[in-house]
């Protein structure tokens, strides 16, 4: 065997070990969601008469329907808006090379920095003085703001590869700024744009500690992972259960990367052959 295909093969056999190893966690929470109620199952096992029902009844105890309509609402009010923005805050800082584009970046760089723990409470403060607490919006708005230094990030480092040629010959056509960001930046952008999205979406799906604090009592409008919480509140000692509810809240956004992988993995290799 040349050298050449035993590199091939060896890295073949660290894939799937690697591959393995990301899916063990996974796969000891779906066994355990199998195991019967009241038990503390350990490890892999795989128990000899599996309770599919576990999965019905965790979704019925959690009521999930209504706070997996409400996650949906929570993204649909985050993920569109912060991607416009984004996008055009992008598109204008590296593009159009704005003035005091340096220091909005600045700006930005500081937000990156800001922990959330340390301005939820002043958050929530903020939003009691607006009626906002125990809404959606009181979830949408902060999480908008949130996102918006990475998003800006993610989409600068997008436009600012792009040639500048493409903008100056499409102005010399007679196209003006918004014509030239719409109909010749964008459709370029699609790639970065969807990879935003799905990153996006993945956070505000996950967010725990933000809708905890800020919708204290009406659960209903929290996201799932929040909803969560005050479940493992309610049957931290039934793991079989927690297990399947786990898993009901993992499996949209596992549905989303996979359906979306292909244009998520195109904007990493777009960005790592442009850097």
């Amino acid at each position: 065997m040349s050298s050449s295909r035993a590199t091939a093969y060896g890295g073949r056999v660290m894939l799937v070990v690697l591959m393995f190893w990301t899916l063990l966690p996974f796969i000891s929470l779906f066994t355990a969601a199998l195991h019967p109620v009241g038990t503390f199952p350990t490890g892999l096992s795989w128990p000899v008469h599996p309770q599919w029902q576990n999965f019905i009844n965790a979704w019925n105890v959690a009521n999930l329907g209504p706070i997996l309509k409400s996650s949906a609402l929570i993204v649909l009010g985050t993920v569109p808006i912060t991607v416009v923005i984004a996008t055009m805050a992008g598109f204008a800082l590296g593009q159009l090379r704005v003035f005091g584009g340096r220091a909005v970046m600045l700006l930005f760089l500081i937000g990156l920095t800001l922990p959330l723990e340390g301005i939820i409470i002043p958050l929530y403060y903020e939003l009691n003085s607006f009626n906002l607490i125990d809404t959606r919006m009181a979830v949408i708005l902060p999480l908008i703001g949130l996102f918006m230094p990475f998003s800006v990030y993610w989409m600068r480092a997008h436009f600012v590869n792009v040639p500048t040629s493409l903008t100056e010959a499409a102005r010399s056509d007679g196209a003006t700024t918004w014509q030239i960001f719409w109909g010749v930046q964008v459709p370029l952008a699609r790639p970065a744009i969807i990879s935003l999205a799905i990153i996006t979406t993945i956070w505000t799906w996950n967010q725990f500690l933000l809708p905890l604090v800020l919708v204290p009592t009406n659960v209903d409008s929290r996201t799932m992972a929040g909803a969560l919480g005050a479940f493992q509140g309610q049957y931290s000692d039934n793991i079989p259960l927690l297990a399947a509810g786990s898993l009901l809240i993992l499996a949209p956004m596992v549905i989303v990367y996979i359906v979306f992988q292909r244009q998520f993995i195109r904007a990493m290799l777009q960005g790592a052959v442009k850097g």
